[in-house]
This record gives structure tokens, C-alpha cells and sequence, in this order.
């Protein structure tokens, strides 16, 4: 199919607040300020082709995200800095019973979680961001649905745990999907969106995508120029108008 990923969306009570956040901790930079959405932007030395999305919703946080961004670092002494300087940015330590383990999980100023990862071979080029991680049932189906739409070849496996997609470019954040049987309760407050080429036509795409395995949301609200739809576990994606 004719799509590629643009953007990792993040709901947000303050978007100025999260973007600041992000990039600060990240080492990027705003590159859009609206009224509707704050971009924060990676630099090319990074690889990362998406943006990050700020947009203001009223609804508060409610559960953990079913998707969240693990962070990479180079050497211990890197992920301990790393955590300190989060911490002095606004997150705080976040407890989802992972035990003791290498990573530090951490939460934004808005408790969104996030991972900063111990040193890991595979995550050494990818730039400040590891990968974009999503809590899956079947993490098979769900890397099938996303690898049909956005072209991303499976890489990456380990048992039936973790599946993961990179860019055909091998550069930038692995899409990897982890083994995770908690229910999914309400809208994700953090979702992909992906967009044709410029010279596609919109609904056929979206057609295509549905076709693929997904289906159509209606989310309530004045008519969109892009679409919602949902893969299928039932995370919402946006296939946004041809760029």
C-alpha cells in the first residue's frame, strides 16, 4: 500500500508544556506552533522521518497508554544522565510492576510513560529515540496490518513477545509491537497517522487501508479532511490527505 508513517500524535491537556518537554529531553525542536497542534521536529542526523504531534484535548489521562516511546542511550553512564535530566525537566518515576529490570521507566509531565533503555546493540544508530513501542494482543497480526500499510519490513523477532518493523531506509525509531494482554478501555491518547503521496487519491487509499485490515471510527465532531480509523485491535490511526 501506498502510505508511510508522519506523525506519532500525543493528546495533551498543554500542548506547549509536552512539546518543551520532548524537546528539551530529546534535543529537538519546535518546528510548528498553532493553535491546534505543536510539531516538534527531530534533526536529520537522526533519521527520525516523523513528528512529534501536540494536540489539545479536554479529556484527562485516564489509564496507561497502549502505545509509548522507549529512549536509547550509548553507555550507562549516558542512560543515568539521561534520566536525570528528564527528571529535572518535569517526569517522574513511573511503577507498572516492571520489577527489577535495566530500563528506568519514566512518565512525562502529563504522566505519559516512556522507557529510557540501558545500552542495546540494536538501537545504536536509531538516533535519541529507540523505537515507538504498542501493546499488543498479537503482535504478529498487528506488525502483519502495519508492515501492509506502510511498507516497514518485519525485522525483528523475539518468540511470540515482540515483533518489530524499521524503516526501508534503516534509519530512525524501530514500530515494534510487545505482548501485553491488558484490555483496551478507551480512546489511545497517543496514536500514529500515516498519509499517501501527493499524487494519490485520498479515498482510495483509505479504502485500500480498510481493506487491509482496518476499520472505520466514527469519533464524533464536524467532518475531517483526513480519516480515523482503527487497526485491528482497535487502535485508532489517522490516514491523513495525500503529501
Amino acid at each position: 500500500m501506498s502510505t508511510r508513517l508522519v506523525n506519532l500524535v500525543i493528546d495533551a491537556a498543554r500542548p506547549e508544556v509536552l512539546a518543551d518537554f520532548w524537546a528539551a529531553l530529546l534535543g529537538w525542536y519546535v518546528a510548528v506552533e498553532e493553535a491546534d497542534e505543536i510539531d516538534v521536529r527531530a534533526p536529520e542526523s537522526d533519521g527520525w522521518d516523523l513528528d512529534l504531534v501536540f494536540v489539545p484535548v479536554p479529556e484527562p489521562k485516564e489509564v496507561k497508554n497502549r502505545v509509548h516511546l522507549d529512549l536509547a542511550s550509548r553507555t550507562p553512564e549516558h542512560q543515568a544522565e539521561l534520566v536525570a535530566r528528564a527528571l529535572e525537566l518535569g517526569a517522574r518515576r513511573a511503577d507498572l510492576g516492571q520489577g527489577d529490570v535495566p530500563w528506568v521507566v519514566l512518565a512525562d509531565p502529563e504522566g505519559n510513560e516512556f522507557c529510557l533503555l540501558e545500552p542495546r546493540e540494536r538501537y545504536g544508530d536509531t538516533g535519541a529515540v529507540a523505537s515507538i513501542v504498542v501493546d499488543a494482543h498479537d503482535p504478529e497480526l498487528l506488525a502483519g496490518f502495519w508492515t501492509r500499510i506502510t511498507g516497514r519490513p518485519i525485522e525483528f523477532r523475539e518468540g511470540e513477545v515482540l515483533v518489530g518493523l524499521r524503516a526501508p531506509s534503516g534509519r530512525g525509531p524501530w514500530l515494534e509491537f510487545l505482548r501485553n494482554d491488558d484490555v483496551k478501555q478507551v480512546k489511545n491518547r497517543v496514536h500514529l497517522d500515516v498519509a499517501p503521496p501527493a499524487e494519490a487519491d485520498h479515498a482510495a487509499v483509505v479504502q485500500e487501508v480498510i481493506a487491509g485490515g482496518a476499520a472505520p471510527v466514527d469519533l464524533g465532531g464536524p467532518k475531517l479532511p483526513w480519516r480515523v480509523l482503527t487497526d485491528p485491535e482497535g487502535n485508532e490511526f489517522c490516514v491523513l490527505t495525500p503529501r
